[in-house]
């Protein structure tokens, strides 16, 4: 259940609040491969599974890391909801780090944090850090901070 806020100014103060964890969501080739053809990507590693079950140390594909990451995008309204915008931009991301491949049939999610939530440039700004999680896994397969704009 995402967490609500009625408008972005309600986000002010808002620091430190923890956004729950969302519902799994299956990394299958095809998605992998979809996300090949668009990117031009197609090392071995992500789309040959017959090579990659023989060679590579994962024993499966892994999904690339810019797949990765763009759930992000997919996570992020799963776990934090504004309403009452005229418009919200996708600011920015820092400090993206990939650290644990994504395995071919892994189910991943998404959790997070409000960092920091200010007011900037005539809206509202906020830094959320995501993890999207590997079900199963200690560590995470991506962490990012997003930064966000909302205007009233």
């Amino acid at each position: 259940m995402p967490h609500i806020f009625k408008q972005p100014a309600d986000l002010l103060g808002a620091d430190g609040t923890r956004l729950e964890r969302t519902e799994p969501l299956a990394i299958e080739q095809q998605r992998i491969n979809l996300f090949a053809d668009a990117t031009e990507d197609h090392q071995w590693i992500h789309v040959d599974t017959e090579r990659a079950s023989r060679e590579s140390d994962a024993g499966s594909t892994i999904a690339h890391g810019y797949l990765t990451l763009s759930l992000v995008n997919f996570f992020l309204p799963r776990m934090l909801v504004v309403e009452n915008f005229s418009s919200g931009i996708n600011y920015g991301l820092d400090k993206v780090r990939f650290l644990s491949p994504v395995k071919t049939g892994s189910l991943v999610y998404g959790e997070g944090e409000i960092l920091q939530v200010d007011e900037f440039k005539g809206g509202i700004r906020s830094f959320v850090r995501v993890a999207v999680g590997i079900v199963g896994e200690e560590r995470p397969a991506c962490l990012a901070e997003t930064i966000s704009l909302y205007y009233p």
